[in-house]
């Protein structure tokens, strides 16, 4: 079985994120004859401008497992103050880990092109009203990690979806990175215990005879 999964289900997607709609767009992988322990994930994300225009405080992005979902990107840059969000142009990051971890990809008004971010983590509505701005102040939390100790084989869904009208984006592309091993140790130690419990009687036993015939017994 294999440890290390990378699922490109494109290089290049070009899936035109439709203005203004909660609908979004969904997107699966199925992954299937790996190790069935999770001990990492990762995503990457493409997202582009259309025609030169898009705002990245628009976008709710989140990755779906399981009946776990983790927010990948929940309006950024919303705020006290700024029911918007940034104005930024597009990414292409990766996100890792946990709220707390690496720079929150929330607060990032200009993503390093290639960088690794925190997954926002927000569990707020995207549809909030500017009045709920100021929820989106505190850290995410849920990250990656809810993944661990899952079992990676089956169907991953990733969604996304632009919240507000004005500017137009596009997913070009993204992938799903997941590290699996195999049962956890202390399970593979207690089935090994049991196998050691059972020679060990069994040699006792026999023991127990063969001193019982030398003396007659």
């Amino acid at each position: 079985m294999r440890a290390g999964i990378i699922y490109s289900p494109a290089n290049n997607v070009n899936l035109t994120v439709n203005d203004g709609d909660p609908i979004g767009h969904t997107l699966t992988a199925t992954v299937s004859g790996y190790l069935p322990t999770i001990i990492d994930v990762r995503v990457t994300l493409n997202i582009e401008g259309v025609d030169g225009g898009g705002w990245n405080g628009d976008l709710y992005c989140f990755l779906t497992y399981n009946g776990t979902l983790v927010p990948l990107l929940n309006r950024v840059g919303v705020q006290t103050g700024d029911a918007f969000g940034y104005g930024t142009i597009g990414m292409n990051v990766t996100l890792a880990g946990d709220p707390g971890g690496y720079d929150d990809i929330h607060w990032t008004e200009f993503p390093t092109s290639g960088g690794t971010y925190a997954p926002d983590g927000r569990e707020i509505s995207p549809g909030m009203p500017p009045s709920s701005a100021p929820d989106f102040d505190a850290d995410g939390t849920i990250g990656f990690s809810a993944y661990n100790g899952m079992d990676p084989n089956g169907t991953w869904t990733l969604f996304i979806a632009d919240m507000a009208g004005g500017d137009q984006l596009k997913l070009v592309s993204w992938s799903l990175q997941i590290t699996a091993v195999p049962e956890p140790v202390n399970v593979a130690l207690g089935v090994f215990g049991s196998v050691f419990l059972v020679v060990a009687v069994g040699r006792h036993q026999r023991v127990r005879k063969l001193v019982s015939q030398a003396l007659g017994r």
